[in-house]
């Protein structure tokens, strides 16, 4: 039978995979933060921010975090070759799918079965990573790439001749399109910035609808114009009182773009000027009202309240040109030239996938916009950045989002008054090192503690160390537990230890060196810690970003294991593999 093949994408380098290791997160007190008083229950305080390398800040979350976050929205460096102010951007092109595949196979991981991931590059790797998540997520959870206008040609930016590039994209992509669209899909509407909003009424009275300034209505067309303006405002006094509505709209009737009758009524209306011409349409339409060759279209059924005002409204498309990125350098109080995106890119992306507190991830946090934004909305959230702007930006730019200080961006449109909070944590060091003889040991920065709950964290037990029995550090299960201690164990330790769990229960026992045969105690699993761990991970490697600078080096030929502190013989010479 001929194997079933499918359609791949790959690149040199592809196969070389690293052993990740996955690390332990220690929270530094310092840099966290929480408001200083509760302003409500749908405060959120369980915020996670890690500063550290993402691939293995993904590996220490995904034990913990599988099937919890609903949107995941990155934002990977573009791979342009430009070098920036906080990011190497310049990764050759099989590395950079290299790494981008480790991280979106976790991103999915985490994703809750109704969830959904949003990526957003620009031209340089859009396609390629388009392929790549075809193959990780399938292509049928192919949901949308949207189109962004993230630029506006200028003097400055016209210089040179060519197609001005003015649009990014953003990859949208379900865990389960079947569950994503049962679940969270929602028809959004986008703001319709062809009306012209004309009418006011500042007392909410019925009556008291009228133009903001009928001049200015026809100096607004540039034809058509009434030579009657006065009678026709008299005209539509009790018009508007009955018709009232937010906003309208005067647009051109083209003779050959609009239905027959739209066309009669023009002709019609222009035979009579200032003369009102009405034509009801059939139902979810608005109704059609033509003057002087223009149709007036009073939006009713479309009209929502967007970013705090009433406004008219369209279908959303995947085509997005109404989110100006001119203005927000200063948003959140922090600079972050060329890496920035504004916080309305993602209120709209959060909205379209999330409700309040649901978990939102960043795994390439840049300014930390998308916490800010998620936070602001009552979402929880988890960001991840690797370099110094974790501190210099991220930090006092949520320090300000939590004590109420930052009413740019989304937040008069959401209302923001400030609360909650969030934890700043360090990824652990590795938890092996070489000696100066070249022996790999426990890292001096480990006490019992964090050994126990790196070692419950690498066997895939949960970290939940006991009150009552000493060797209960973590579970997997009801009855399978798990012990970790540096000492050297005697026969009758092993055997105290036995009798504690009992039979109905199983202990993997880690430790340094033990004496005895462990075949006596079948409820005991014994392993030295150094042998059991060794070849697990890549130990000491801390960054995988997306550096050339920051490549593994070559692995060398396993050498023959040397004695050490996990590498004691017993009495009788016997060592444990």
């Amino acid at each position: 039978m001929t194997k079933k093949q499918k359609l791949e994408l790959t690149w040199v380098g592809k196969e070389n995979r690293p052993r990740l290791e996955p690390r332990i997160l220690i929270e530094d007190p310092a840099k966290s933060y929480h408001a200083a008083i509760r302003r409500g229950p749908s405060d959120i305080f369980d915020n996670v921010l890690i500063h550290g390398d993402n691939l293995l800040a993904l590996k220490a979350l995904e034990a913990d975090y599988a099937g919890k976050v609903k949107c995941i929205y990155i934002d990977p460096p573009f791979n342009t070759g430009a070098a920036f102010d906080h990011y190497d951007d310049g990764v050759e092109h099989s590395l950079w799918l290299s790494l981008m595949e480790l991280r979106l196979e976790i991103l999915k991981k985490l994703l809750t079965k109704d969830g959904a991931i949003f990526v957003h590059l620009d031209d340089n790797e859009g396609d390629y990573c388009k392929v790549l998540m075809d193959q990780i997520f399938g292509r049928n959870n192919f949901i949308s790439r949207i189109t962004v206008e993230a630029r506006a040609p200028s003097a400055f930016s016209t210089v040179n001749p060519g197609v001005f590039k003015a649009s990014e994209y953003i990859l949208w992509y379900a865990r389960d399109r079947s569950s994503f669209k049962e679940n969270s899909g929602r028809v959004k509407r986008d703001p319709d910035y062809a009306y012209s909003k004309w009418l006011i009424n500042p007392n909410d009275d019925p009556a008291d609808w009228r133009f903001e300034n009928l001049a200015d209505v026809y100096a607004r067309q540039p034809q058509g114009r009434s030579t009657h303006p006065r009678s026709i405002l008299e005209r539509f006094n009790s018009f508007i009182v009955e018709n009232a509505s937010q906003v309208c709209r005067l647009a051109s009737i083209s003779d050959t773009g609009a239905g027959q009758s739209i066309i009669d009524l023009k002709a019609a209306s222009l035979r009579k000027p200032g003369r009102i011409f009405h034509m009801k349409r059939e139902a979810g339409l608005d109704d059609v009202y033509v003057i002087d060759g223009q149709q007036l279209i009073f939006y009713r059924k479309n009209v929502a309240e967007i970013d705090g005002e009433k406004t008219a409204t369209r279908l959303l498309t995947n085509i997005w040109t109404d989110i100006a990125w001119e203005g927000i350098a200063g948003e959140g109080g922090v600079r972050f030239p060329k890496g920035k995106k504004p916080e309305r890119l993602l209120r709209r992306c959060i909205g379209l996938t999330t409700n309040p507190g649901d978990l939102v991830l960043d795994s390439f946090a840049g300014s930390g916009t998308t916490g800010a934004v998620a936070h602001k909305m009552g979402r929880r959230w988890i960001m991840v950045e690797i370099g110094d702007h974790a501190g210099t930006h991220i930090v006092p730019r949520l320090k300000k989002v939590i004590d109420g200080e930052d009413q740019g961006g989304i937040s008069k449109a959401v209302s923001w008054k400030g609360g909650g909070g969030f934890r700043h944590y360090e990824l652990a060091p590795s938890l092996l090192e070489k000696d100066k003889w070249g022996r790999e040991v426990i890292s001096k920065d480990y006490d019992a503690a964090m050994l126990a709950q790196a070692l419950c964290k690498l066997e895939g037990f949960t970290y939940a160390p006991s009150d009552t029995d000493y060797w209960r550090h973590g579970h997997s299960s009801e009855n399978d537990f798990i012990y970790v201690t540096t000492q050297t164990l005697s026969p009758q330790q092993l055997a105290t230890l036995s009798d504690e769990v009992g039979d109905r229960r199983s202990l993997l026992v880690l430790c340094s060196a033990f004496f005895g045969n462990t075949d006596a105690f079948p409820n005991l699993t014994v392993r030295k810690i150094a042998n059991h761990i060794r070849t697990r991970c890549e130990w000491g490697h801390n960054d995988y970003s997306l550096n050339v600078a920051n490549l593994p080096q070559a692995e060398e030929p396993p050498q023959p294991a040397q004695s050490g502190l996990f590498d004691r013989q017993d009495a009788a010479g016997d060592v444990d593999a």
